[in-house]
């Protein structure tokens, strides 16, 4: 892996702590506004999913068009304008209390993503062009960057802003001047751009054509319904676990209200066993089908559903039954099982669909957009989803929420299992259109 390649991957992490630090902060935010806007009020669960739902319509919207332009003017550009977006958006949340606007700095924030997702990964896909193993390790740290640079976000941030209030969305925009920096100063071309640039692209009407080609939409269905199960979690999660006044505070373990240091404590966990879930299934594309990675990693997102529904429920009484202590234990080992094989799913589908553009060698940034088309179609149903069902069960809501949508996804997974073979095969012009 050469030294740009390596930046890339390293300003993904940066970029995604930025990312992921503004979305948990808006989070807290939320989760105390009528302190700091008394005159507003406290915003429901469902408006958090609105707010989530409005960053992800902007990747689902502007993604193409990125990656198209990637694909043009050359990834290594593109992926410049991601930091520009995410800047302007983080000292603009900072200076407002205005709900509305706050939802117009989500669409900046999606559209910082939805500028350097496609271009990154069409990098990718150019710089790993022929060599299946370094495909998989490239694939599986743009995810392992990805998720920890949110989870990092995720875990600074509820101290953060505890110690800075809004302040602190100012000192965010230093972050994305750092992955500026590490974008202009530690990113070469890769080789073969030029030429891939000088191609013959797609244009945006016959963009249509060439995404809504059989192989590409094969992968669909089930990265939507898997993503649409993290969106429950990205939504809500933060917003759910230090709310202080939950309606379901007494019946509910998970929703009594925990502190920042706790809340951090156990994003610090959770982003362990992610991450190396990742880079152990994506050290292992040339021992398993991409496809039964990712079935093993819906099965774990069920059970880590199932396990914490009894987490939730049996914790209460856990220090003083032993039998309930011993079954909460338990519980907590398949939580966290589920979730180091449901972290497979993720490298697994990159792989999938760089696999894909090798088959459109011009418009690698346009298929590597869909990505984010996928990502952003399955998280804005989650937030929306999400923010109906803790509304509606508080945690328990989104657990069983969370099983069901992966539960479905098994439907597509398995017609995937079938064809899988075919997405690698040539694709000529009138197969496309």
């Amino acid at each position: 892996m050469d030294r740009s390649l390596k930046a890339v991957l390293f300003g993904t992490f940066t970029l995604r702590f930025s990312t992921g630090l503004t979305g948990a902060m808006l989070a807290t935010y939320l989760a105390h506004f009528k302190e700091f806007h008394p005159e507003t009020g406290e915003p429901s669960a469902i408006t958090v999913g609105l707010l989530a739902a409005t960053f992800y319509v902007a990747e689902l919207v502007l993604s193409p068009i990125f990656g198209v332009l990637s694909d043009r003017l050359g990834h290594h550009r593109v992926m410049l304008w991601g930091p520009i977006f995410g800047a302007v958006a983080v000292v603009l949340t900072a200076l407002t209390g205005n709900l509305l606007i706050l939802g117009g700095t989500r669409w900046l924030e999606g559209g910082s993503t939805a500028a350097s997702v496609p271009s990154i990964l069409g990098y990718i896909a150019i710089a790993t062009a022929g060599n299946e193993a370094l495909r998989g390790r490239a694939a599986s740290r743009f995810e392992a960057a990805t998720l920890a640079g949110i989870g990092a976000g995720f875990i600074v941030a509820p101290l953060l802003f505890d110690l800075l209030g809004p302040t602190a969305f100012l000192l965010n925009a230093l972050f994305y001047g750092v992955s500026f920096a590490i974008y202009m100063f530690g990113v070469k071309d890769p080789e073969g751009e030029r030429e891939a640039v000088e191609r013959e692209h797609t244009s945006f009407r016959r963009y249509v054509e060439l995404v809504t080609h059989s192989n590409v939409w094969l992968l669909a269905p089930t990265w939507i319904a898997v993503n649409g199960a993290i969106g429950l979690w990205f939504s809500q999660s933060l917003y759910q676990f230090q709310k202080p006044d939950s309606p379901f505070a007494g019946t509910q373990w998970l929703l009594q209200g925990f502190s920042a240091i706790e809340v951090t404590a156990g994003a610090i966990a959770i982003a362990i066993v992610f991450g190396v879930g990742i880079f152990w299934w994506g050290n292992r594309f040339d021992r398993y089908r991409r496809t039964t990675i990712i079935l093993y990693g819906v099965y774990g997102g069920i059970a880590l559903a199932a396990a914490g529904l009894v987490v939730n429920h049996a914790a209460w009484d856990a220090t003083t039954n032993i039998l309930l202590g011993g079954l909460v234990v338990v519980a907590g080992i398949v939580v966290a099982g589920g979730l180091f094989v449901l972290a497979g799913a993720t490298p697994a589908a990159v792989g999938l669909l760089a696999d894909v553009s090798e088959q459109f060698p011009g418009d690698r940034g346009a298929i590597m957009g869909l990505y984010s088309v996928f990502l952003g179609v399955g998280q804005i149903g989650g937030a929306l989803i999400g923010g109906v069902l803790a509304q509606w069960q508080g945690m328990d809501g989104l657990l069983v929420g969370t099983a069901a949508i992966l539960a479905l996804a098994l439907i597509p997974l398995a017609r995937l299992r079938k064809v899988e073979h075919y997405l690698e095969g040539p694709a000529t012009p009138a197969s496309i259109g």
